[in-house]
C-alpha cells in the first residue's frame, strides 16, 4: 500500500476541519501521481451528487461536475454501478460513460470509486492522469480503502 494513503486512513476520520477534504484530496493525487480528482457527496433529498472539493478540474467544466445525476458520466456511473468505473484512455474512449466535455481536458486515464457506507451511497472519490493508464486491482482497492474513510469521516 502507498505510505501517504496507509498515514492517512489510519488517522481517525475527519472532515469537519477547513480545507480538510481538499488536504485528502491533494494526498490521494500526490500518491496516485494523478493530476485532477474529485470529491462528490450524494444529496439526500435531491439524489445528486454535489461537489465538495475538486482540484485539477478545468474552469469551463465546474459547472457540469458541481451537480451530477446518478449514472451520468465516469462518476455518477460509479455510483449507480455502486462499484469502480475505469478509463483507460479517456480521450479516445467511446462507451458512452464519459460525457463528450470530459475529452476537453487533458486527462486520459480515470477512475471513480462510489463512497459507500455499508451498503449505502454516500457519494464518489475520482482521479485522472494525463496518460492512458489502467488502474490495478491493488490500486482501486487503496481507493477504496480511502472511500471508506471518507463515508466514516462524513458520518462523524
Amino acid at each position: 500500500m502507498k505510505e501517504a494513503i496507509e498515514q492517512l486512513i489510519s488517522q481517525a476520520p475527519d472532515l469537519s476541519s477547513e480545507g480538510k477534504a481538499s488536504a485528502v484530496l491533494t494526498t490521494v493525487l500526490e500518491a496516485f501521481d494523478c493530476v485532477t480528482g474529485t470529491i462528490h457527496f450524494l444529496n439526500p433529498d435531491s439524489q445528486m451528487l454535489e461537489l465538495v472539493v475538486q482540484q485539477g478540474v478545468p474552469p469551463f467544466l465546474l459547472d457540469k461536475v458541481s451537480l451530477i445525476p446518478i449514472g451520468k458520466g465516469i462518476a455518477g456511473a460509479a455510483a449507480e454501478q455502486r462499484g469502480p468505473v475505469q478509463i483507460c484512455n479517456l480521450q479516445t474512449d467511446t462507451s458512452g460513460v464519459a460525457k463528450p466535455d470530459a475529452k476537453k481536458t487533458d486527462v486520459a486515464g480515470s477512475v471513480a470509486v462510489p463512497i459507500m457506507e455499508g451498503e449505502v451511497l454516500k457519494g464518489t472519490l475520482g482521479i485522472g492522469k494525463t496518460e492512458a493508464y489502467d488502474f490495478s486491482e491493488q490500486e482501486i482497492n487503496e481507493l477504496n480503502q480511502v472511500a471508506h474513510w471518507l463515508a466514516r469521516a462524513r458520518s462523524v
